[in-house]
């Protein structure tokens, strides 16, 4: 694999920039999943479209989850990533179906929109693995708009280097687009390797609990085989199943297990103040009142026999820290 080239790269892997680079015709895959047909429409990567849909569906299930943990560190912030990459979902629905046709001429502003939520959605995890260290105080508008607007730098500068590249002005070619690989492929890792080393250090340094490095881990395997599956085994896999499906669909699905690992990691690390929770929480500390219960023999309360619970018992600490 030479770098700043697709060819490889495209070859193997039916990416959606692939259509818009190497020539005119575009890079086409040695075997990719074969399509259907639905309504007189040819739907491509049926499979893979549908690990989309499932991704959205449980990408909406963990952000309500977020959102209920209306005292948790870093909340806001990380449900920011989860909003980008239900975008992302989105967005690839359309392109990897052909839905919008890659002869279209809004085919290259969609992907050059989704290459730049790419990025900016990697910047997000990125500066959510500073949060837990408190440069800024999660929740306010410093730590919000910083995120914010390093998100949206993040995402102008992707998608200007993908337009340019797709339509071949400020200096950049589909035929050379080392730019692009650059944004497409080597940010993401530098940001998951950042965050995951951030990561290890907060749960090292200020936690006595090490069960969160296990989703670190987990979450790094799945990101890993993400990638090995799609660049160096798609076409084995393909050939193997007869074209029925193709590395993008693992590629996918392990993306997928890999966001829900980074949710079920900070979903660990965070407690949540049941003080100021609200919602269906609210009747397990709920505490009986003890005339309904009877007088036992030591003129103790009890329920049904067993004795009455203490107003404070297995109350938390107000505490809102990791």
């Amino acid at each position: 694999m030479q770098f700043g080239s697709f060819d490889d790269i495209c070859r193997t892997a039916a990416l959606v920039v692939c259509p818009l680079l190497g020539t005119d015709q575009g890079i086409e895959p040695t075997c990719y999943s074969r399509n259907v047909e639905i309504a007189n429409n040819l739907i491509f990567q049926p499979s893979t479209c549908f690990v989309h849909i499932v991704a959205l569906i449980m990408t909406v299930i963990m952000i309500i989850h977020i959102r209920g943990k209306y005292t948790a560190v870093g909340r806001k912030e990380i449900v920011m990533f989860f909003y980008m990459y239900f975008v992302i979902e989105l967005l690839a629905i359309f392109l990897d179906s052909g839905i919008i046709p890659t002869a279209s001429d809004v085919y290259p502003w969609f992907t050059a929109v989704y290459t730049g939520l790419v990025a900016a959605t990697y910047c997000c995890i990125l500066i959510n693995g500073f949060v837990g260290f408190q440069f800024a105080e999660d929740g306010t508008p410093l730590s919000l708009w910083l995120l914010r607007l390093s998100c949206l730098a993040v995402f102008g500068a992707s998608f200007f280097v993908a337009i340019g590249t797709f339509k071949g002005f400020a200096g950049l070619s589909f035929t050379k687009p080392i730019a692009l690989y650059i944004v497409y492929l080597i940010w993401p890792a530098i940001c998951v390797v950042v965050y995951v080393v951030l990561q290890l250090v907060l749960v090292i340094r200020t936690l006595d609990d090490r069960w969160p490095i296990g989703d670190i881990v987990f979450g790094v395997a799945f990101f890993a085989v993400a990638q090995v599956v799609l660049f160096a085994f798609s076409v084995s896999i393909c050939d193997a199943v007869k074209h029925y499906i193709d590395g993008l669909f693992f590629f996918t699905v392990c993306m997928l297990l890999a966001v829900m690992m980074v949710y079920k990691y900070w979903d660990s690390i965070t407690k949540e103040d049941l003080e100021f929770s609200v919602g269906s929480k609210a009747a397990v500390w709920e505490v009986k009142d003890p005339l309904l219960g009877a007088m036992d023999e030591d003129d103790n309360f009890s329920y049904h026999g067993a004795p009455a619970p203490s107003l404070y018992h297995n109350y938390p600490p107000n505490n809102n820290h990791y």
